[in-house]
């Protein structure tokens, strides 16, 4: 989990945490997960964290795509939320819920949190899609209300690590 360990969280960033794993390791199919604030920044992330001697991007052995990379996954649900929501603007279409995007060789989903946030999950070409809507939604029922001003803060600054 990229959320630096749980040292120093308070137990609700904590349950967030577990709720995010347990989506990871529970949904066949589901590779990585990140949930996104409404501002477009990172809050959580299934993929760990890469070793202190990783190999930097464009290099040979690096991690590609959403699957290595949270900040690329946060970054594409980022989009297709903006995206999906001026969409539902132009076309007067209420509130976005739900976008699903398939590819050849995988599918991306995105969903609404109550705060504005976003759940966005990268799955296999053959999941079971249905399967991971429907645990993404008990994820957003369970996160909505624990995602306050506060929690996001603290869950941001522990991505930041340090300083």
């Amino acid at each position: 989990m990229t959320a630096t360990g749980t040292f120093g969280l308070s137990t609700e960033a904590r349950n967030l945490q577990w709720l995010l794993g347990n989506l990871v390791e529970e949904v066949p199919g589901v590779r990585s997960v990140a949930v996104v604030s409404s501002d477009g920044l990172m809050l959580l992330s299934s993929d760990p964290e890469p070793p202190r001697d990783a190999t930097p991007a464009g290099e040979p052995g690096a991690p590609r795509g959403p699957r290595g990379s949270s900040a690329d996954l946060a970054t594409i649900v980022s989009g297709i939320g903006s995206l999906t929501v001026g969409a539902a603007r132009l076309m007067e279409g209420g509130g976005v819920k739900q976008t699903m995007v398939a590819m050849d060789e995988g599918s991306v989903f995105v969903m609404s949190i109550s705060d504005g946030s976003l759940l966005g999950v990268h799955a296999t070409p053959d999941c079971d899609m249905s399967v991971v809507a429907y645990h993404m939604a008990l994820f957003v029922g369970r996160a909505g209300h624990v995602l306050t001003p506060e929690v996001r803060s603290e869950l941001r600054k522990s991505l930041e690590g340090p300083r």
